[in-house]
Parts: C-alpha cells; sequence; structure tokens
C-alpha cells in the first residue's frame, strides 16, 4: 500500500474535473477513490476488482458501476473486466513526473512495476504513452515481453504515419507532410461517411468502441507526437489495424449484468 497518493487542485477545476462533475458525483466520487485507492501503484494501471470499488467508496454497486462508467465516457480511465484492470490515463504523469531524466533512479522503478503487473490489455498503450518519458525499454504485449526499438513509439505509429502520407500524397499530387500537423480535436468524433467506410471495411469490429478509443488514444499523445497531416487516414489505418490488424484489443466498460454477479 502507498503512503500516499498526489491529488492536484487541478482535479476538480481542469478540462477532466469539470467533466467528472457534469457527470455527476458518483463519477467524482470514483474517480478521486481510483486516484488515491490504496490498491494503486504510482503507474496508475493496477488490479481492482469491482468489489474493492463499491465496498471501498461506500457506494451502492448500482451507483459505483454508473461512477465508473461516466469516468470512463469523461476520457479519465479505462476498465477491462476480464483481468479486473484499471489505468488511469494521466495518473503516472502526475504521481511520477511529465519526464523523467536517464539518470534518475524512478526510471527503474517504473519498469519494474510495469513488469510486475498481471496481463491486461492497457500495457501497449501504456508503453506507448510512456515510454519516451520514462525512458521504459521493454514492452510487454501479445502475451510476451520484447524490446523497445531505439527510438521508443516508432513502429505502429510510424507506420501509420508513412500510409497516411502515401494516400494524402497520392490524392494531391504531392509528396511528404505538413510540417507540424494538427492535433485530434478533443470532441472528435468520426464523419458519417467514415463511420460507413469503418463498418464496410470492418464489419467483425464495434466502430464506435472504436472510435472512443482512437480519440482517447491520439488526444493523449504529448508534443508532435499527437500530430498529424491527415486524421481521417489516420482512422482508416487504425480500422485496418485493430485487433488482429495491430495488437490493439477493445476496451470495455463493465457491464451491469456481469458485474452484479460479483457480491460481497
Amino acid at each position: 500500500m502507498r503512503d500516499y497518493a498526489k491529488v492536484a487542485p487541478q482535479f476538480w477545476i481542469g478540462a477532466t474535473g469539470k467533466a467528472l462533475r457534469k457527470a455527476g458525483a458518483e463519477a467524482q466520487v470514483v474517480a478521486f477513490y481510483l486516484m488515491s485507492s490504496p490498491h494503486a501503484n504510482m503507474l496508475g494501471l493496477y488490479y481492482l476488482p469491482m468489489v474493492y470499488l463499491i465496498h471501498e467508496t461506500g457506494l451502492s454497486e448500482e451507483g459505483a458501476l454508473k461512477g465508473l462508467h461516466r469516468a470512463i465516457e469523461a476520457h479519465f480511465c479505462s476498465y477491462d473486466e476480464a483481468s479486473e484492470v484499471v489505468w488511469v490515463h494521466e495518473m503516472a504523469r502526475f504521481q511520477i513526473a511529465d519526464a523523467l531524466k536517464p539518470s534518475d533512479l524512478r526510471v527503474k522503478g517504473v519498469q519494474a512495476e510495469y513488469d510486475s503487473l498481471p496481463a491486461n490489455p492497457f500495457l501497449v498503450p501504456f508503453f506507448e504513452r510512456y515510454a519516451e518519458a520514462f525512458h521504459m525499454s521493454v514492452c510487454r504485449g501479445n502475451g510476451s515481453p520484447s524490446k523497445a526499438p531505439t527510438k521508443p513509439l516508432r513502429s505502429q505509429e510510424q507506420e501509420q504515419e508513412q500510409e497516411q502520407e502515401q494516400e494524402s500524397g497520392a490524392a494531391s499530387g504531392k509528396s511528404g507532410r505538413s510540417p507540424t500537423g494538427s492535433r485530434l480535436p478533443s470532441d472528435w468524433t468520426p464523419s458519417p461517411d467514415e463511420l460507413r467506410w469503418a463498418r464496410d471495411a470492418r464489419p467483425d469490429l464495434d466502430v464506435k468502441l472504436e472510435a472512443e478509443s482512437f480519440r482517447d488514444y491520439w488526444t493523449a499523445k504529448p508534443g508532435k507526437d499527437g500530430r498529424k497531416s491527415d486524421w481521417a487516414a489516420t482512422w482508416r489505418n487504425w480500422i485496418r489495424r485493430a485487433n488482429g490488424g495491430n495488437g490493439r484489443q477493445q476496451v470495455v466498460a463493465p457491464t451491469e449484468s456481469v458485474a452484479a454477479s460479483r457480491r460481497l
């Protein structure tokens, strides 16, 4: 159990804090609990059965489920029902730092904590989000660990960028991309045409859920890593690689029917 946790005042007045407030008191209670839970670690990625959340917040089962679902909708966290692992997306940044120097002793601590986690669908997204900032060297995913490339975040992201350059370049008759690109708007949703294309291309996917995962992933990307010159092409590449294509797994909020079977 950690001796203490950092919860910044921004928790209440930042953009996500306002979204949580709008989502209701249950969402605020659940979010605050996830940041300060006795089961949490500095990564914000940890094992948390629903029974813990219900018992320790004092919320009813219905209230805890509602609060968690609303916190997910506010892009504060993700929860995987199968592994019972929660990921509070920005918690590592607040508990550790925006970035560490390579010589910082916490670098080894971050990697060790990550290596000790149970298998869950957030291992690869977490590595992609924080590998560069925390100088992580090994990414876990698809059942076995793999060493990171010389430059973290290279593989999927760079391949996707190259493909989108080819698509946009062919359409415009130009090569290369914008020197800066743009960030994905925080309220992005695929257009009707993009939705139709995705459903036709991958009828096996829950396209609405993929769109939410796409938005969460790219709006969380820091700096230039979160800029793209053609978001429509990036979306198409995401759909092509979803699940079996790139190893990403769907992340779902717990359903009342399943969670109801877990009683105190």
